[in-house]
């Protein structure tokens, strides 16, 4: 049985807690990042808390192991004076939308073998892909998530106003989402681009321009050019 403390209240943490009541072998315990003066004893403490609370939060606990659960800090970026760890998961958490842990790539770092033993464990608990990952490769995936991630979710975002300001549907789009998703699973990114810019079809570059906003333009003249200086 391994003793799991959770501290934080956000999706992280939600989500962590939902899974680890749910598993064999985990006895865990939930608190407050706010309520940190009887911090109960566990083998691996997890802060999921923000990235500008960890240091202050990690030099309050004295447990044994303590990790965090950030993909751009560092892992010495926590305070305690015991054994330190990360237990990343590189994906999306939403509030109230379930997670299938068993496709969630956990990027675990510990400061020697034992640990990293011990979170390879817990993972395989809730998950089954496990990755040692150290803090310049993790940062360097966090920076590679946001660009497929948050980046490609804001250009949904602008492809949704783009159909509303002409009244189409944006679920027209989704088949051609998820196609787009599942095609680089399968092949490489830059042999799965498709488009004007690629072709360099100038004329529909500018038919393009004329239907956008400055704001607009500004994004799909860059992106454009990113994509024909890549190719």
């Amino acid at each position: 049985m391994i003793t799991v403390l959770l501290i934080g209240n956000g999706n992280i943490a939600s989500h962590l807690h939902a899974a680890f009541l749910t598993a064999d072998h985990i006895a865990v315990t939930k608190i407050s990042s706010r309520n940190l003066e009887h911090v109960p004893y566990a083998d691996i403490t997890i802060i999921a808390v923000s990235d500008d609370a960890i240091a202050e939060v990690s030099s309050q606990i004295k447990n044994p192991f303590v990790v965090h659960t950030s993909g751009a800090c560092e892992i010495d970026e926590l305070k305690n004076t015991t054994h330190k760890g990360v237990f990343y998961m590189l994906q999306t958490f939403t509030k109230n939308k379930e997670v299938n842990f068993n496709e969630v790539p956990f990027c675990l770092e510990a400061e020697n073998a034992e640990k990293q033993e011990l979170l390879e464990k817990l993972g395989k608990i809730i998950g089954k892909n496990i990755y040692t990952v150290n803090s310049t490769q993790r940062k360097a995936l966090h920076v590679a998530a946001v660009f497929v991630n948050n980046f490609t979710n804001h250009l949904y975002s602008t492809g949704n106003e783009i159909c509303k300001k002409q009244g189409v549907p944006f679920e027209i789009l989704h088949p051609l989402i998820k196609e787009t998703a599942s095609k680089v699973t399968s092949l490489s990114p830059e042999k799965a681009q498709t488009g004007p810019a690629i072709r360099n079809d100038l004329k529909t570059i500018k038919n393009h321009l004329d239907l956008l906003n400055i704001q607009q333009q500004q994004i799909y003249t860059i992106l454009t050019k990113s994509i024909q200086d890549g190719h």
